[in-house]
């Protein structure tokens, strides 16, 4: 059986965008993404609300940068076969990085932590598989509003600069925004048919990488 990480933000942790904590287990798109495979991987999802590529925010209670977390990960978990990377949605706060191209210079930064990183001898490096977020909406959610809607332009980007990423890198890329779009309950994270339409959205794409 193979090993997929999917490493993310709430979006992979499965924030509720009406004040619910958390979507159901079997709402949240890693395991989507596991049932549509069928047995034949698991998903370990590390989605962490407000995490960023690799930027900090010293605002947060928990360490949010992506990259400076991302060594533990691969540690803890390995062997990896795959790991699924959707982050940038943070990186726009306008506190923080505020631009899709820094955000995707983040992600580039990431794959290059996974290709490089220390593995045990004979453990494989894992395939990567970037995704772009979906968009940020409007919203009437007043905090969530001014964190995102003065970047709202900038998230219509993910799709031109994280697709030119992956191809320079010669990663996978699926686009979220062809599949979810965000609740108008607070501009950001999704309802739970958006947030298992990801998994379901991925299948076809991780079954190609992995050689199903």
């Amino acid at each position: 059986m193979k090993t997929i990480l999917a490493f993310g933000d709430s979006l992979t942790y499965g924030a509720d965008p009406h004040g619910g904590p958390r979507h159901a287990y079997e709402d949240r798109w890693p395991t989507a993404l596991e049932r549509g495979l069928a047995g034949q991987a698991r998903v370990i999802a590390e989605g962490l609300g407000g995490r960023t590529t690799v930027f900090d925010d010293f605002s947060s209670a928990a360490d949010r940068n992506g990259a400076r977390v991302l060594p533990t990960l691969l540690d803890s978990h390995k062997p990896l076969d795959l790991v699924v990377i959707m982050l940038g949605t943070n990186d726009l706060k306008v506190y923080l990085n505020g631009t899709a191209f820094g955000a995707a210079m983040g992600v580039k930064r990431l794959v290059q932590i996974i290709r490089q990183h220390p593995y045990d001898a004979g453990q494989p490096v894992p395939e990567v598989i970037i995704v772009a977020p979906p968009l940020t909406v409007e919203t009437d959610h007043a905090d969530l509003h001014a964190m995102f809607a003065p970047r709202a332009d900038e998230a219509k980007l993910f799709d031109v600069y994280y697709s030119r990423v992956a191809r320079d890198l010669g990663a996978g890329y699926f686009n979220a925004a062809n599949v979810a779009v965000a609740d108008r309950a607070d501009g950001v994270h999704l309802d739970a048919a958006n947030t298992r339409a990801i998994g379901d959205g991925l299948v076809p794409l991780v079954k190609q990488v992995l050689g199903f």
